[in-house]
């Protein structure tokens, strides 16, 4: 099993920023990909960003730019630091682990962008 505790989320103004952090224990393979999704109200989930065990990233379209995944792999966490937030970032974000073994998610934290 995989646990994933995040923190970081809030309210904060538009034009702001936020730091998300992502805290994997348990079974941890070293090989391994953790990322952030987020579900806006009435949408479904969508992918925000990826990085793999190697810091090979990836990133919605949406995001590019303003967004910046990380990882200490020696903490197994991950981090998303979110610039230039928009109201339409609005959403409950997800951390997620996967690796050949296991496909966990986090609890979810809110963030809220106010115009």
């Amino acid at each position: 099993q995989v646990q994933l505790v995040e923190s970081g989320g809030g309210l904060v103004q538009a034009g702001g920023s936020l730091r998300l952090s992502c805290a994997a224990s348990g079974s941890i393979y070293s090989s391994n990909t953790m990322g952030w999704y987020r579900r806006a109200p009435g949408k479904q989930r969508e992918l925000v960003a990826t990085i793999t065990s190697g810091a090979i990233t990836a990133y919605a379209d949406s995001v590019k730019g303003r967004f910046t995944i990380s990882r200490d792999n020696a903490k197994n966490t991950v981090y998303l630091q979110m610039n230039s937030l928009k109201p339409e970032d609005t959403a409950v974000y997800y951390c997620n682990y996967k690796s050949r073994f296991y496909n966990a998610w986090g609890q979810g934290t809110q963030v809220t962008v106010s115009s």
